[in-house]
Parts: C-alpha cells; sequence; structure tokens
C-alpha cells in the first residue's frame, strides 16, 4: 500500500515552492502517494509533475512578507496563523498523510502535532539553535537610516535576544491555546519538526551538538523549465560573463544602479528579472529574459550576482562561481555571511548598493583569484551531497 506524504510550501518566495517539489520528485511514485499544497500563485511552477496531486492553500503574499521583512516585524501575527492552524488540519485530516514536510510553514508547528502526524521541518542551517554563528548580522531597517549601520548593529546586537523572543511570541500564543509548549526564540519556531533537514553543506554552515532528529541533505537545486531566450547562443563570448537574478524578493530598487554598474565593465551580462522589471532600454551588453535556467547561466558565468537568497547562492557555488550578494534580510545576509566567509563571495548591503560599490565589488570577484579558488572548494563540498537521494533515504525510514 502506497504511503501517502504532504509537502506544504509557504509560497511567499519561489524557493519555498521549488525546494520541496525537488524533493517530492525525488520520491518513486510507485510507492507513495503524493500531495503538494501550496497558494494558487504557485501552482504553475508544478507543471510537468502530474503525478503529484495539488491542493490549494492559502499563503500570505510576497508582497505582504516583503514588507514585513522590511518593517522589522513579525511576519505572521496570531490570527494569520490560526487561520492557517485551522486550514491545516482541514487539509491533513482529510488526506491522513503518513508524512508531512513543510518549508517555512509555521504553523505546521501546531497542526502536525495535533493531528498526530509526523512532520520534517525543511529549513536552512543558519537559522538552526545548533549553528556556530558568533555573531547574527543587523538586516535592512529603517533604524539603520536615522542611526547609522555602525550604530544600529550595535543597538541590535544588544537587542537581537529580545526581537528573537519577540518574534516567535505570536506562534507561541497558538502553541499554547493548543496545550503546546512554547518556543525558546525565532531559531526554535523556524526550525522545529519531528524531524528538521537543512538544505545546506555543514562545511558551509556548520553546527554543533546536532540531536538525532536533525541532518543536512545538501543544496537543493532547482532551475525553472523555461525555453531558452534567442540570445543565449550569440552572447559576446571575449569578455567575462556576468548572471544577474534577484529572484522574487530581492530589492528592484537596486537595478538601475546595478545596470549602470553593468553598462560601464568589459562584461556580458544576462538577467532573469523573474517577470517584475521591465527589460527595455538595457545597455547593449546586457541581455534579459523573465526566466533563465539558474543552474546553466551559473555554470556559464564568472560571477553571479543576486540577491543573497540561499537557492541561487547555491546554485552559482555548485557551480563553482563565486557570489555577489546584495542583500537586505537577515536570512540573505546569513547566508552571504557565510560565503564571504569560505572566500566564495561578496556581501554587498542593498542599501549601499550604489553604482560605485557595485562596480567595485564586481571587478573584486572578477580579477582576484581567491573568490574563484573559494567558489570551487564550496562546490567541492556540495558535490558529493544529492540531496534528491538522502530525503528519499530518509522518508524509507521515517514513513
Amino acid at each position: 500500500m502506497s504511503r501517502g506524504v504532504l509537502f506544504v510550501s509557504e509560497a511567499v518566495t519561489l524557493a519555498h515552492v521549488a525546494r520541496p517539489l525537488v524533493l517530492a520528485q525525488a520520491l518513486d511514485p510507485a510507492s507513495f502517494e503524493l500531495h503538494f499544497a501550496c497558494a494558487d500563485h504557485s501552482r504553475s511552477w508544478l507543471a510537468g509533475a502530474e503525478h503529484i496531486r495539488h491542493w490549494s492553500l492559502k499563503s500570505l503574499s510576497p508582497e505582504r512578507f516583503m514588507a514585513a521583512l522590511a518593517a522589522g516585524r513579525p511576519i505572521y501575527d496570531q490570527n494569520t496563523l490560526e487561520r492557517y492552524v485551522e486550514e491545516d488540519l482541514g487539509l491533513l485530516r482529510k488526506l491522513r498523510p503518513d508524512l508531512v514536510v513543510g518549508d517555512f510553514r509555521l504553523s505546521l508547528a501546531v497542526s502536525a502535532p495535533l493531528a498526530g502526524i509526523p512532520y520534517i521541518n525543511l529549513t536552512s542551517a543558519h537559522w538552526s539553535p545548533y549553528a556556530t554563528i558568533g555573531r547574527y548580522p543587523f538586516p535592512e531597517h529603517p533604524l539603520g537610516k536615522v542611526v547609522g549601520i555602525a550604530l544600529a548593529e550595535k543597538l541590535f546586537r544588544v537587542a537581537r535576544p529580545a526581537v528573537f523572543r519577540l518574534h516567535a511570541m505570536p506562534l507561541n500564543r497558538v502553541r499554547r491555546q493548543h496545550g503546546l509548549s512554547p518556543f525558546a526564540d525565532l531559531r526554535h519556531a523556524y526550525t522545529w519538526g519531528d524531524y528538521t533537514f537543512y538544505a545546506d553543506v555543514p562545511e558551509l554552515v556548520p553546527t554543533v551538538g546536532l540531536p538525532a532528529n536533525h541532518r543536512y541533505l545538501g543544496p537543493i537545486l532547482w532551475s525553472p523549465m523555461v525555453p531558452l531566450p534567442r540570445w543565449w547562443e550569440s552572447m559576446p563570448t571575449d569578455r567575462p560573463l556576468v548572471y544577474v537574478t534577484l529572484g522574487s524578493s530581492g530589492q528592484v530598487s537596486v537595478l538601475p544602479a546595478l545596470i549602470a554598474a553593468l553598462a560601464k565593465l568589459p562584461i556580458c551580462a544576462m538577467i532573469a528579472t523573474a517577470g517584475r522589471v521591465s527589460a527595455a532600454s538595457l545597455p547593449p551588453n546586457v541581455f534579459a529574459a523573465d526566466y533563465l535556467p539558474g543552474i546553466a547561466a551559473a555554470g556559464r558565468s564568472s560571477v553571479v550576482v543576486c540577491n543573497g537568497g540561499s537557492a541561487t547562492v547555491y546554485q552559482a557555488l555548485s557551480q563553482g562561481t563565486p557570489v555577489l550578494g546584495i542583500v537586505s534580510n537577515m536570512d540573505q545576509h546569513l547566508t552571504m555571511a557565510a560565503a564571504a566567509k569560505a572566500q566564495a563571495g561578496i556581501l554587498l548591503r542593498a542599501e549601499q548598493a550604489t553604482e560605485g560599490n557595485i562596480a567595485t565589488s564586481l571587478a573584486g570577484l572578477l580579477s582576484d583569484a581567491v573568490f574563484a579558488r573559494g567558489a570551487r572548494r564550496v562546490a567541492g563540498w556540495c558535490a558529493p551531497m544529492d540531496a534528491g537521494s538522502r530525503f528519499a533515504a530518509a522518508v524509507a525510514e521515517i514513513a
């Protein structure tokens, strides 16, 4: 009899849809009844996966998600999480899966225990309470514009434990209502599960003292199945190629400065806009498409420019390509801090992403061999870790 596995995506960014989709496709449909729940606006990414049944599930809109991050306030309030728990429970009780896998669906920390269904939390190792992070970075926040980045970083260092507790409060209130114990802070809320799987390699994002139910899968690599643009095969080959993508959560406001910097450098660039900006009036050395096959684009490039999100950073580093991460939120800061520590990239704060700073960073990545060596070293860490195979083996143990 087939075992049922339900994958639940909180579709606030494309990465939270792509990662569980890759893992769902790694399971044998002859052995598993596969279900995938996500918001309708992300359903198109399931095209071609007919063996996976789709279920509609409400998610916070990407716009509200990014607005909450920019303001530094908790992403979810108590009422939203209560609605999520109710919707989760309705689906869990309808399908009665043997296992539920969630990607940033925080409400599953309530609904899965209430339904009595084992829960795999798919997350990033830098959120782990066991991560060896000495200092958490100050993300882009209005405070930085008021007092300056240097002072804001000092204030955040002092306030960070209280801030992390504050961000866990809405979920803790919901857990208490259902007789579940509260979490110590945001890190526990983001990573709690019967099993916690990290979409990372331990050499890049190390932890200490992991319990037996926490494990590394390795990078979960995904590229959209899209037709190649006409210019893909005819770009100039006499200069370095730079691949640019700000993904679904990068700051569009940095694009004018970024494009101006690209125009002045002796490079050729290709930009995946994710449909968020017009490709009109680009300089002659810059080519654009709504979407590009990211792994292939990273593999043929000398540098990848992105928002610092783990999905694109791992696309680049798995191909041995260094990264310029123009970061704003905490997740992006943590991902790029790890890449920078490994000498595989440069972190540039979004509020400091002027044309001059972008050009200087790109020139450094292109000219200094230390970054290419660092990226190749990370690629060596990634190569033996096939996330799909490791996930399938883990599920065979659990389900």
